[in-house]
């Protein structure tokens, strides 16, 4: 007869199983909803390029209807006479965007980081680092606001700008989404390294900026790389911000005091407004498709990074 223990262990061992069930099964549903968001995407998408050659017919209409969907033709113009279907100014936007709040971000977050790993007590540390990663819970458009009413106004006393809204008070806002993602992934890769190679460090005589420069980041550069690389790939996928900071003008420009246009602004401004169906509705798919295969990139190439990072410290 089963004693009391053994069924207190055989109820734990069902328990972990169908535990393990459930997160297998959460698992496969994030794989499938994902692999369904891809399909749908370009399937709307590839519509879009769904027309007649303009060598099948003669006339100056069939020509202008081609044109119109040359995603190269500099501009985009959804609502013109001829409407014109660019990829191009939505690309630079998000990037004159994108880069700055990285680059930003990456050197806020990543001295944070240190001082966070190597430098901060533990109770300042346990009282910094989730004030910290509050900035992660605060809606973008809450952020979106304040860069419109204020640092947009500050910027332009401050710098003489041309325009009010520009890629520049937008990429300070998305710095400030970008930033959480960074620290805590450079403050986790930064602990991760061995204290036996500090320790190595110290008895070399190194001081302690010495060993951190020369020991530890090195040692956590993948890591780092990584937290980088995600925090890009979410700059690119902001979209509160980037609507009411930039000024959404779509204008091929490297001046990133200039107003533009990102593909998450243009989606989010243009789709609420477009007949289902229609050559602008697929034209947007098409947007949404170029985004999508960045971040889904970029994301993949950061997880390869933190894989590697792992099988390294597990050796």
């Amino acid at each position: 007869m089963p004693t009391k223990q053994s069924l207190t262990q055989k109820n734990i061992r069902l328990s972990e199983r169908a535990i393990e069930k459930i997160l297998l099964l959460a698992g496969i549903s994030s794989v499938v909803l994902i692999g369904l968001i891809f399909i749908f995407l370009f399937k709307e998408a590839v519509f879009f390029f769904q027309t007649a050659s303009p060598f099948d017919l003669i006339g100056k209409w069939v020509y202008d209807e081609w044109a119109s969907k040359n995603i190269f033709n500099m501009m985009w113009q959804a609502v013109s006479k001829i409407p014109k279907y660019s990829l191009v100014p939505l690309i630079c936007g998000s990037f004159l965007v994108a880069f700055p709040a990285t680059l930003i971000s990456a050197v806020i977050g990543i001295g944070c980081a240190i001082y966070l790993s190597e430098i901060a007590s533990n109770k300042t540390r346990e009282t910094l680092k989730p004030t910290l990663e509050l900035l992660a819970g605060i809606p973008s458009v809450v952020l979106g606001f304040f860069m419109l009413a204020v640092v947009a106004t500050v910027v332009q006393n401050l710098l003489g700008t041309k325009f009010r809204l520009n890629a520049f008070v937008g990429s300070l806002g998305t710095a400030l989404c970008v930033l959480p993602i960074i620290i805590t992934i450079s403050e986790d890769a930064l602990r991760a390294v061995p204290k036996e190679l500090r320790d190595a460090s110290y008895a070399l005589g190194a001081t302690k900026w010495q060993t951190i420069f020369g020991t530890v980041l090195p040692a956590a550069i993948s890591g780092i790389s990584a937290a980088v690389i995600l925090g890009f790939g979410r700059a690119l996928g902001e979209t509160m911000i980037v609507v009411m900071a930039t000024g959404n003008a779509a204008l091929i420009t490297l001046n990133i005091f200039s107003s533009v246009r990102t593909m998450t602004a243009n989606i989010a401004a243009e789709l609420g407004a477009v007949a289902q169906g229609s050559e602008h509705y697929y034209a947007l798919f098409v947007v949404g498709s170029v985004l999508f295969a960045f971040t889904f990139i970029l994301n993949i190439f950061s997880e390869i990074i933190l894989s590697g990072m792992r099988r390294k410290l597990r050796m």
